[in-house]
């Protein structure tokens, strides 16, 4: 536990020899295509399929008309349909598809499908969407284009603005980016014996055996998804999307097998990334503390729903992780808006509000004579406490976090020292361990697993996670061949096959570690269990006696009294027969019991702290990262290749959208940068030296006591990046992405700040008011 050994599955993705879904291919299989709206916004007049269906190949052509039914992978927001229905919200919209046999053959039917449309107005941005009279979508559920707003406040903020000390207010933009995995969407659908088989890419196979079924208007148990490896996903493969319902539903039309793989440039209208956001951020400071936050945000979340409810609760609900606030107020607004739809991204609505608080933080710091690592060390969260809303912390090492990359960094003796063109920034971040409650409410368990052995001696483990490039296989076999004693590799996994494993929610959230490691950990000891009772009688001895490792079971005191374990499994099935056990996760009940409590409780909080050494070009306007040193409290470290790959890939992801990474587009909503070429992102040449420390404070919740490493590591990083740039040329910059232009435009007009001018004047309801918990700054629980 702990080691570096190599992750399971290494051998086959190196040689080429692990299968995606565009990997595969079925007898007699159709290719399919989507016909995408090249306009904004506007109602579909007329759609002519005749000459698409009568092109020689075609097998089958769909409209809006034949996926009528709403969906949303969020029960609160049904928005959706497969393919538009009388109307589009966005260029790339699909309003129709093709199967053929062959994708040539598909990509012509759609050029001969004529659609006609009828345009409206368009609104691109928050302030379009506030100020226009027309609505995108006809519900009762809000008012104007405004899908979700969040009102909550804990404690009495107004007061204890009136009575700081000291107050400051700023406003900050962060720009929405995408995920860019390197697999492109992809399915395959298959339709036998009254079944849907679906190959397909995607993070969370669970959520669509709730959804596709009524969609497609077949029985749950018609529905067998598999899923074989992904090529990233980073949030981006776990909404129910267009073409995995149309290869579906092309499957049962035509008796055969049908895929369809999208371009990259499709994969940039799918979208569901980073919501753009405009924030606003006003806090107190008495006697050296955070005595108010009163936060504001302004999410584009674009033409549906998707998880966008949870990013706007996410905004307002994990910034008290970090800090402990006297009294809380966040307000937040999602709008919709006539460009492709925003959803999770790595950190899932938490970037955008930590970036504003680390940068807000820092000008706080520097307002008070105080070093920036000083005023965030003296009001850290405590381990072990209650934050101003309800959440429950449990382990928290960030002042360790801190205080390693302030030492490593030289930060103190660097920060306002360096030559002008060169400084150093420092930031914090929080993110949870899986979310508390699933996105369907329930009391089922989270994660399942089953743990078997047979007479031949070999172990096998059953699991519905799904391995998108974290690692989440190793963490299975690692987790059981530690409980039996063998090697990682001496674990049979069966995986991601509906027909054959039990559920689990999926790779969001950061919750495979922690629920599917719990899951695991608990079948493992079980098979454990029923292995030692059976060796206790052969070697008569008790069963609490005997240890396993090496593939033997032994007497601790006496380890030359032993059996291999294919003898003790021989002897356990020979007494119980069949050697097959269960493991189950759900995490405790800890939501408050007000609106909106249920997003941001969390079995475990991650905590990170990271700084940024840089180099600004000012002849070039050029920002070059030249080290970041990163901790981050994982709680323990169970593969530690794995570990550190997810704390570089955050800071990869995080130096990105701080440097380059932009959804741009032109005044018609047409993405200008839909391609590799135009969207830029950090190559290798662009990634500097990355020191990583690893705090293993362990937690009680966790599997041998891990907590989450996917997510939590980007959150310090964009806002630890501008702090250092403010430190080498003296300007904030209040917005990312920090390009050259920019920054070359700050020097020529020597400005010292960069950042939006204004938030909208959005008339927020009177806020849900929440008691603070008693004692809620230093709670113990």
């Amino acid at each position: 536990m702990g080691g570096r050994g190599p992750r399971v599955e290494a051998f086959a993705k190196v040689s080429g020899r692990a299968t995606y879904t565009d990997d595969l291919h079925l007898p007699g299989m159709l290719a399919g295509k989507l016909k995408r709206s090249t306009i904004a916004h506007g109602t579909i007049q007329h759609i002519d399929t005749s000459r698409a269906r009568a092109l020689p190949g075609v097998h089958a052509v769909l409209t809006g008309a034949d996926l009528p039914v709403r969906y949303g992978i969020l029960p609160v927001h049904q928005d959706e349909t497969a393919l538009a229905v009388e109307r589009v919200r966005y260029v790339g919209e699909p309003v129709a598809a093709v199967c053929a046999d062959t994708e040539a053959i598909a990509q012509r039917a759609l050029e001969l499908i004529d659609v006609s449309y009828r345009p409206l107005p368009h609104m691109l941005s928050v302030e379009e969407a506030f100020a226009a009279p027309e609505r995108l979508h006809e519900s009762e559920k809000f008012t104007g284009n405004a899908h979700r707003v969040v009102a909550l406040q804990f404690g009495d903020v107004d007061a204890a603005l009136a009575q700081s000390e000291y107050t400051r207010e700023d406003m900050f933009y962060y720009a929405g980016s995408t995920h860019l995995p390197m697999e492109t969407h992809s399915t395959l659908a298959d339709f036998a014996d009254g079944r849907v088989t679906l190959h397909v890419s995607h993070q969370a196979p669970y959520y669509l055996q709730q959804i596709l079924p009524r969609v497609l208007d077949i029985p749950p148990w018609a529905l067998r998804v598999v899923v074989p490896y992904v090529g990233g996903g980073f949030g981006g493969k776990l909404d129910p999307f267009p073409d995995t319902i149309c290869a579906a539903k092309f499957a049962m039309m035509t008796g055969r097998p049908v895929k369809i793989t999208l371009t990259r440039e499709e994969v940039f209208y799918n979208h569901r990334g980073r919501h753009p956001s405009l924030m606003w951020i006003r806090t107190g400071i008495r006697d050296g503390r955070i005595a108010a936050v009163h936060f504001k945000a302004f999410l584009d979340g674009g033409a549906y729903g998707s998880f966008g409810t949870a990013a706007a609760y996410y905004h307002g609900a994990l910034q008290p992780t970090t800090y402990r606030f006297g009294t809380y107020k966040a307000e937040v607004v999602r709008f919709y808006t006539n460009k492709p739809p925003c959803g999770p991204k790595r950190g899932h609505g938490t970037p955008q509000p930590r970036f504003a608080l680390e940068c807000h933080l820092d000008r706080v710091a520097e307002d008070l004579g105080l070093p920036a690592d000083a005023l965030r060390r003296q009001n850290l969260i405590a381990p072990h406490s209650t934050t101003v809303n309800h959440l429950r912390v449990t382990s928290c090492a960030l002042d360790e976090c801190l205080r390693r990359v302030v030492d490593a960094s030289g930060y103190a003796a660097k920060h306002g020292a360096l030559p002008f063109g060169e400084g150093i920034g420092i930031a914090v971040g929080c993110y949870i361990s899986g979310a508390a409650l699933p996105i369907y409410w329930n009391e089922m368990p989270h994660s399942e697993v089953v743990v078997k052995a047979d007479r031949s001696g070999k172990i096998s483990a059953y699991s519905g996670h799904t391995e998108i490039g974290q690692g989440a296989d190793t963490v299975l076999a690692w987790i059981v061949a530690e409980v039996l004693g063998i090697a990682p590799r001496e674990v049979s996994l069966v995986l991601r096959d509906s027909d054959a494993v039990p559920p689990d929610l999926g790779s969001y959230s950061s919750r495979v570690t922690m629920m599917m490691g719990n899951a695991a950990r608990q079948a493992a000891e079980r098979l454990r269990d029923a292995l030692a009772e059976a060796a206790a009688r052969a070697l008569e001895a008790e069963a609490g006696e005997l240890g396993f490792a090496e593939r033997r079971v032994f007497v601790k005191s006496d380890p030359s009294r032993s059996i291999s374990l294919e003898e003790a499994i021989k002897h356990a099935e020979t007494a119980q027969g069949m050697l097959s056990f269960t493991g189950s996760y759900t995490p405790r009940p800890q939501y408050g019991d007000f609106k909106g409590a249920g997003v941001g409780p969390s079995p475990a909080y991650s905590y990170t702290a990271c700084a940024i050494q840089v180099r600004v070009d000012t002849d070039t306007g050029r920002v070059y990262p030249v080290k970041v040193w990163i901790a981050h409290d994982i709680g323990k470290c169970i593969s530690r290749v794995n570990v550190e790959g997810q704390v570089e890939g955050g800071v990869y992801m995080g130096l990105g959208e701080a440097l380059m990474e932009e959804m741009a587009f032109t005044r018609e909503g047409l993405l200008r940068n839909a391609g590799l070429l135009d969207y830029k992102t950090p190559t290798m040449m662009e990634t500097p030296e990355i020191e990583t420390f690893l705090i293993e404070d362990g937690d009680a919740e966790g599997p041998f006591g891990a907590k989450e490493v996917g997510q939590g590591p980007l959150l310090p990083v964009p806002p630890a990046l501008v702090n250092a740039v403010y430190d080498a040329i003296g300007v904030r910059f209040d917005e990312i992405p920090v390009t050259p232009d920019k920054v070359l435009r700050a020097l020529e007009r020597k400005s010292q700040r960069v950042g939006p001018r204004s938030v909208i004047d959005f008339p927020f309801p009177e806020p849900v008011r929440v008691e603070v918990p008693e004692h809620a700054e230093n709670r113990t629980v």
